[in-house]
């Protein structure tokens, strides 16, 4: 695992996973463009969740069995049919249905991950996994920052087009410069689903750091879906531009949180993950003085993006070490938990803000912050680091 390669899979994970991203603060546009209301369009970032953990249960756990050089790309190259079909949506059900696929099809940053464990040397992996997870979530920010300025610039469709072409570029590096390694497996297609299911029945920790994503998930898609409203609502008023930028803030968190990995590799990852659900409960706190204060809202950005993306780096690697030989499986465990929580977190934005607006939403996500944070103090004591 190479500077070059690692860097690679790095913006290449980036850049696969914030197509799920590039919508979110577009929302409002979106809803004036195909005359739907703020509330119907939030459900467009459902539909791609529900669409993504789709495609980690059914195709991540092919990476156990096929070639990754070859499995990437292919995935990258459907998603871009899917993109394009999002920028050529002639109404709103149209754009659902598209959304979703490009949920299904866009899962070639979790292929890339364990692929990128199993490249790397023990001593190392964390830092590496660090890296490419980072690479990952500011491909998540970098996506909300973009979609917004293009969107302002060349309309929400064009958003669309130029995800399309980064995932051709990408999907012929990804050809050209990965390495084949040998299969994990020689399982048939259904018994390797089904072992994914006895992997999390036999893995008490696994069930553990699931619960743990599907939390973080659901609270992190909670808070941006929800920041697009508050955003655009009449207190603030901003345009699509302004608050694609405040990924920018979200960035300086995730940048930060990449040392989480170098905290693994030292063996202080158990005590990291409840510092991490610490600083996430003091966010929600920020955030809710947020509703009119720029600054305590940025603030609020800047710690949740920390805690959240500290607590992923953490979860994955701590779940990779679980078993060498079945990476990809446990990918698809844990990441499908962590992506129906994020389905569940856009859809309570929708209904929280529709219910009791900002006050309902910063409730909700420090509720179960603090109790993620009491499901670790119950039970750290199942994992040696």
């Amino acid at each position: 695992m190479t500077p070059a390669l690692t860097l690679l899979f790095a913006v290449a994970g980036g850049a696969a996973v914030g197509n799920l991203y590039y919508v979110q603060p577009l929302l409002a546009v979106i809803a004036a463009s195909l005359h739907v209301s703020n509330s119907t369009a939030g459900l467009l970032v459902t539909a791609t969740q529900v669409g993504y953990a789709s495609g980690i249960v059914l195709i991540v756990p092919l990476g156990d069995v096929r070639n990754r050089r070859r499995l990437i790309p292919l995935m990258m190259l459907a998603s871009a049919l899917a993109l394009v079909l999002c920028a050529v949506a002639p109404n709103f059900a149209v754009l659902a249905v598209a959304m979703m696929l490009v949920g299904v099809t866009t899962v070639s940053g979790q292929i890339l991950t364990p692929f990128a464990g199993d490249l790397a040397e023990e001593s190392s992996r964390g830092r590496v996994l660090g890296i490419v997870f980072s690479g990952v979530l500011t491909g998540i920010l970098g996506a909300r920052i973009i979609g917004g300025l293009i969107a302002q610039v060349a309309g929400w469709r064009t958003v669309f087009v130029l995800a399309a072409a980064i995932m051709v570029v990408l999907a012929a590096l990804i050809g050209r410069q990965a390495p084949t390694l040998p299969p994990k497996t020689t399982a048939r297609y259904g018994s390797l689903l089904r072992s994914v299911v006895t992997l999390v029945r036999q893995e008490a920790r696994l069930r553990i750091l699931m619960v743990f994503g599907m939390i973080s998930m659901a609270t992190f898609t909670l808070f941006w879906t929800a920041l697009t409203f508050l955003l655009s609502d009449p207190h603030y008023h901003y345009s699509t531009g302004v608050i694609g930028l405040f990924g920018l803030a979200g960035l300086v968190g995730a940048l930060v949180a990449q040392g989480a990995g170098r905290l693994h590799d030292r063996g202080w990852s158990n005590a990291a993950t409840g510092a991490a659900w610490a600083v996430t409960v003091l966010a929600w706190v920020f955030s809710q003085l947020g509703q009119v204060s720029l600054g305590w809202l940025l603030a609020a950005v800047i710690v949740l993006d920390v805690g959240t993306q500290a607590q992923r780096i953490l979860n994955q690697t701590r779940a990779f070490a679980l078993s060498a030989e079945a990476r990809s499986r446990i990918n698809t465990a844990y990441v499908a938990g962590n992506f129906v929580g994020a389905a569940l977190g856009s859809l309570a934005a929708s209904l929280l803000w529709s219910a009791g607006g900002w006050t309902a939403i910063t409730a909700t996500g420090g509720g179960l912050s603090l109790l993620a944070l009491l499901l670790w103090a119950v039970t750290r004591t199942r994992f040696r680091s």
